[in-house]
């Protein structure tokens, strides 16, 4: 049994290894049992354990191990609470980063069925589908805008989407488009520049955000720049195990990204989990000083905000003249709590005078976990704490920085949510623009 989250030690893909240091960690998070409101995956794994009178994980089958990894998420919110993470305890457990694991030894010994593997090249491909959905956009939005009709229906049979799952539209206009044709307009001095990494999400389905985030930069003086090259993230692929895949979609954006930092810029990133790809994935599956130089210049679009606001010789504009609701409640993705830099969004937010509830619950999209028929009905029961949370605050906007998340929010709440950073742009006056 090696306790390693390395995937390129000698035992990281060692089935027998990965049983054995299961047995080892599903026996402390028994004995814990801190992050049993967290998601399946825990309930699960104690109901498998409690069923013997001793209480031996190691009674567990490969079958009872399986099905807590395939019950999790990723949500990573075990970092928060767990008392054993690495660097913490003696113990060195890290939860999240064992279920990818047992994930990538699947993919690894090509153990995934047909239809996991369909499911996964789909999910996988964002790119691809979001450039050809882009070009299509009222007649792609056509076919996946009404959850359970027919289409939805042929898509859950034959790639695995949930028929049900509300699917974000895709754009007519996508973001480098409009990047590429925007005359910027920087007031007063240059307080920075950074280049975007504006995410799947925001290129091929919401560049309203991307368009807001601009200005709002802009009107700060900091100058913005999107580099040629930049591809996916890779989460897709990772978290259904494809290391190979994440490795060399990684891999480029990581040179674009590190020579755009060696040219004088930050990197910001508007999506939570793409940003936490970037600060920490790519160290660990990729590594060497670019990825660690491109990992410690990334930020999060408020946690910049914020670092400008606090600067010794910067300031962010807070004349706030333009329309800022009276309250709003505020919900913080696991993949932004996750990256342990506080809650900058809520903070940019609260600087334009706004009431702010917060709301913590998980959406239990994480990813495309929750956009998986398989996992359709057990991450709706998760969700239902955030939905609740969110229709007894009872406010008319809803502001989060997860477009995943964001989805999901509008369909159990029925409320459509806005980017913290849409926020501010309001609130400074900005009007929304039109693609």
């Amino acid at each position: 049994m090696t306790t390693t989250y390395d995937p390129f030690h000698p035992k990281y893909f060692d089935e027998a290894d990965l049983r054995g240091e299961l047995t080892r960690v599903y026996d402390l998070c028994h004995g814990c049992r801190l992050c049993f409101k967290f998601c399946p995956s825990f309930p699960t794994l104690f109901a498998f354990v409690d069923a013997h009178d001793d209480q031996d994980a190691g009674r567990l089958t490969p079958a009872q191990q399986d099905q807590v990894v395939d019950e999790c998420f990723g949500c990573k919110r075990c970092y928060i609470n767990c008392p054993y993470i690495p660097g913490q305890s003696e113990w060195n457990l890290d939860f999240p980063r064992l279920m990818m694991r047992a994930d990538q030894v699947r993919v690894h010994h090509k153990e995934l069925s047909v239809e996991a593997k369909i499911q996964n090249q789909v999910l996988g491909r964002t790119d691809l589908i979001g450039k050809l959905n882009t070009a299509a956009a009222p007649l792609a939005n056509k076919a996946i805008g009404t959850p359970g009709s027919f289409t939805r229906k042929v898509m859950e049979k034959t790639v695995g989407i949930a028929a049900e799952r509300v699917l974000p539209p895709y754009a007519k206009q996508r973001f480098s488009t409009w990047f590429r044709t925007h005359t910027a307009s920087i007031t007063g001095r240059r307080q920075g520049r950074v280049a975007l990494f504006p995410t799947c999400l925001v290129e091929y389905q919401n560049p309203a955000i991307g368009r807001d985030l601009v200005k709002v930069y802009e009107r700060n003086g900091i100058e913005c720049s999107l580099p040629t090259g930049e591809v996916c993230c890779g989460a897709p692929w990772l978290h259904s195990g494809d290391v190979d895949h994440f490795v060399k979609e990684g891999r480029k954006n990581v040179k674009v990204l590190a020579d755009a930092v060696r040219a004088g810029n930050d990197v910001v990133v508007p999506q939570p989990t793409c940003g936490y790809i970037i600060k920490k994935d790519y160290i660990d599956y990729i590594g060497g000083p670019d990825a660690e130089l491109v990992a410690a210049n990334t930020y999060d679009a408020a946690e910049y905000l914020m670092k400008v606001h606090k600067g010794d010789d910067t300031q962010l504009d807070t004349d706030f003249t333009g329309e800022v609701p009276e309250a709003l409640t505020y919900h913080a993705p696991c993949h932004l709590r996750a990256q342990n830099i506080g809650l900058r969004s809520r903070d940019l937010m609260k600087l334009t005078g706004t009431k702010i509830t917060l709301v913590a619950e998980c959406s239990a999209i994480d990813g495309t976990w929750g956009y998986r028929e398989q996992n359709y009905e057990m991450s709706r029961k998760v969700a239902k704490k955030m939905a609740d949370a969110i229709i007894k605050a009872d406010n008319d906007v809803v502001a989060g920085d997860c477009n995943l998340a964001n989805g999901g929010i509008l369909q159990e709440t029925g409320k459509q949510p806005v980017h913290p950073i849409q926020v501010v742009a309001r609130a400074y006056g900005i009007p929304e623009e039109e693609a």
